[in-house]
């Protein structure tokens, strides 16, 4: 089709048009069933990460299997620094996803396009600098974190081989963000599947056969990503002509639309740990039993529920399409589609689990304690997942309608107003379990609260404007009524 209007004053056509062949192939969430579509993204995205879980799982066996502890120590005190490196790359993919998905749904294509290549240049650079920075002080953040002799060492080689690579998975995973915001949920899928696949395989050989030890588990890992990368890139780039050609320009120029979103959602991914961390602390003070309960939960959690963590990243270009479009009432659709999608996943999980918990508990050899806390996981705590769910797809919605921020206060108050008094209070009123039900009950707090803003953001959509959302002190003032809030 031809487009109906003229291109503003800013070279960029108006969002009330129609849309150009182009964007009618990829803006593919703009018309049929929200569930279906938030279904269908949710499955196949989290069958990525079940993929990735399931390396790390495999890594983690394969090194054990050589016998001493210090290297499986090294993995967990690497894995944590690394987090955080890596929650740059999460934050900028989210960037990216909600840019591209909101520009396609807007009928603006080329815009689109140099979003995307800002975005993958803005991680280039991030990746080769933020390594550099890290590397310099690596075994005072690694002794920070609690390594010490031989354990420091082996963790910040360990980190030494992987970290540089940074800027690899920068670009996988803005090259996943552009597959989704296109909708096209199943080659980002892939690329995750050939990225584990190729460490799963890789793995055996160079620890083993080749006799790397260690290193050999950090070369897999190096060569995964760029697996992932080449994988989400190629289908990015071939199939949905998905960047434009990088220019120092445009990348000043969309810098600011970037930060908007890329700051607040590392902030929020940085959230998850420090909450993680105040409930084994308080876990901990009930003995072994108690933290081994914890740590088979820690296990079971990303399996059973990997779909309800996949809903940020699956329910996002949904939105984001549609806001574009300003289709609000498809906004408003998508978001109450991944509640009700949510709702029915975790009731029929946690009926799974309870019918199973006998044997899950048989499996790790569970007594006392530690059974009491699997038991309870595969009871009312699997239910209470739903408010987690509840959480993401707000978090989701926030990052894609302008207010990255609301998923930033969301996530930290959950961490810790929401978690260390309730566990606190938990322990007090009833032992370990009490715990875990503390702060499951800080959860349905703050679902509620993420909730609340997420309709009041919700009812300013109710008329065709030309939408900026990332003006977010204009959108604060036209959400509560008063400059500056």
């Amino acid at each position: 089709m031809v487009v109906a209007t003229d291109p503003d004053a800013n070279g960029q056509v108006g969002i009330g048009c129609q849309l150009t062949k182009n964007t009618e192939k990829n803006a593919v969430f703009l018309t049929g069933s929200l569930m279906r579509h938030v279904t269908r993204m949710s499955l196949t995205t989290s069958i990525g990460l079940m993929a990735v879980f399931a390396v790390d799982f495999i890594d983690m066996a394969f090194i054990a299997m050589l016998g001493n502890d210090a290297l499986a120590a090294a993995v967990g005190y690497a894995a944590t620094l690394l987090f955080f490196t890596n929650a740059i790359n999460v934050g900028l993919s989210i960037a990216a996803g909600s840019l591209v998905a909101r520009e396609i749904g807007a009928g603006r294509p080329d815009q689109a396009r140099h979003y995307a290549a800002s975005v993958a240049v803005i991680g280039v650079c991030v990746g080769l600098v933020a390594p550099v920075l890290v590397l310099m002080n690596v075994e005072t953040l690694l002794a920070w974190l609690g390594a010490q002799g031989e354990v420091l060492k082996l963790a910040s080689r360990y980190t030494t081989i992987i970290l540089p690579t940074m800027w690899v998975m920068a670009l996988a995973m803005t090259g996943m963000a552009v597959l989704r915001a296109n909708g096209d949920a199943r080659r980002s899928m892939l690329a995750t599947l050939y990225g584990g696949a190729l460490n799963a395989v890789l793995d055996p050989i160079l620890i083993f056969a080749v006799g790397m030890g260690l290193d050999g588990a950090a070369v897999a890992s190096v060569l995964a990503r760029i697996c992932m990368m080449i994988a989400a890139l190629w289908p990015a780039t071939r199939v949905h002509d998905g960047f434009a050609r990088p220019r120092l320009v445009q990348v000043r120029q969309d810098f600011g639309a970037v930060r908007a979103i890329a700051l607040p959602a590392v902030l929020t991914n940085v959230a998850t740990p420090v909450g993680n961390a105040i409930v084994v602390r308080e876990v901990a003070q009930f003995g072994t039993d108690a933290v081994a309960g914890m740590a088979v939960i820690g296990r079971l959690m990303p399996v059973a529920f990997s779909v309800i963590f996949a809903l940020s990243g699956a329910i996002g270009p949904i939105i984001g399409q549609n806001f574009g479009a300003e289709k609000f009432d498809r906004v408003k659709g998508a978001y109450l589609a991944g509640l009700k999608f949510t709702a029915v996943y975790v009731v029929l999980m946690a009926a799974i689990l309870f019918v199973l918990r006998a044997p899950i508990a048989d499996l790790f050899s569970a007594e006392g304690e530690t059974q009491a806390l699997i038991y309870l996981f595969c009871g009312p705590l699997a239910l209470a997942s739903f408010f987690n769910g509840v959480i993401f797809v707000s978090n989701a919605s926030f990052n894609n309608l302008g207010f990255p921020i609301y998923s930033t206060w969301v996530n930290w108050g959950r961490h810790t107003l929401g978690t260390w008094p309730f566990a606190v209070l938990g322990a007090y009123l009833g032992g370990a379990p009490g715990v875990l039900l503390g702060q499951a009950l800080g959860g349905v707090i703050f679902a509620a609260g993420s909730w609340f803003l997420v309709n009041r953001v919700l009812g300013t959509l109710t008329r065709s404007q030309q939408v900026d959302p990332f003006t977010v002190q204009n959108r604060l003032h036209s959400l509560f009524g008063r400059r500056g809030w």
